[in-house]
């Protein structure tokens, strides 16, 4: 259970979201493919930088006693994320992509082996897609010492398929998701968009 200070902390950062309209309603198509009534588009106040930089700093508090060595953000939303959160623990930003539905590490990126690694998002839904970097991260030999998010709609479920692995969110919500076959807001007739980053082309 949340405190009271945690609770504000929260509150605060939900009217950032409100204030640079980055807490959207409506009827959207999540990147998981699930169907929803809200979408944290946090590109909106990542565009930012002074807001970016406050609230990627509450971030990096959270894991700099664990002491990564490296920060790896999922693209395309976690990529300012992890620059941010790695510029305020002092040590590199990696990103992952996805290319033929595979999670990868591209662009010459590498892990060390041992290295200690910090996974972060801007918002988490089912949790599926950090639990493949995990995975990457210790197939390649590496250590992950942290998994971290902005948002965490999924009300704490994601962190289930993490184990033991820390999991710190800043904001945490249980924001309901449907599949689309049994969808309230299609069945209502609400029109659907897309907002997120999925099928985006990244090889350049």
């Amino acid at each position: 259970m949340l405190t009271k200070q945690e609770i504000a902390k929260q509150e605060r950062l939900i009217r950032i979201f409100r204030q640079t309209n980055a807490l959207l309603r409506g009827h959207f198509e999540l990147a998981s493919g699930l169907h929803s009534g809200h979408y944290f588009q946090c590109a909106l106040f990542l565009q930012h930088p002074r807001l970016a930089s406050q609230v990627c700093r509450k971030l990096a508090l959270r894991f700099r006693a664990a002491r990564p060595q490296t920060v790896i953000g999922l693209a395309v939303g976690g990529i300012i994320v992890s620059f941010e959160v790695a510029r305020h623990l002092g040590v590199r930003s990696l990103y992952t992509e996805r290319v033929d539905g595979r999670m990868l590490l591209r662009r010459g990126f590498g892990i060390a082996p041992k290295e200690r690694v910090l996974i972060v998002e801007d918002v988490i839904t089912t949790g599926e897609s950090a639990r493949e970097v995990v995975e990457l991260v210790r197939k390649a030999g590496g250590r992950v010492i942290g998994v971290g998010a902005v948002v965490d709609r999924s009300g704490g479920r994601a962190q289930r398929l993490f184990g033991r692995i820390p999991c710190r969110n800043l904001v945490t919500l249980k924001i309901e998701n449907f599949k689309p076959v049994s969808c309230p807001l299609c069945k209502e007739g609400w029109p659907m968009t897309k907002p997120g980053s999925k099928g985006l082309n990244l090889m350049l």
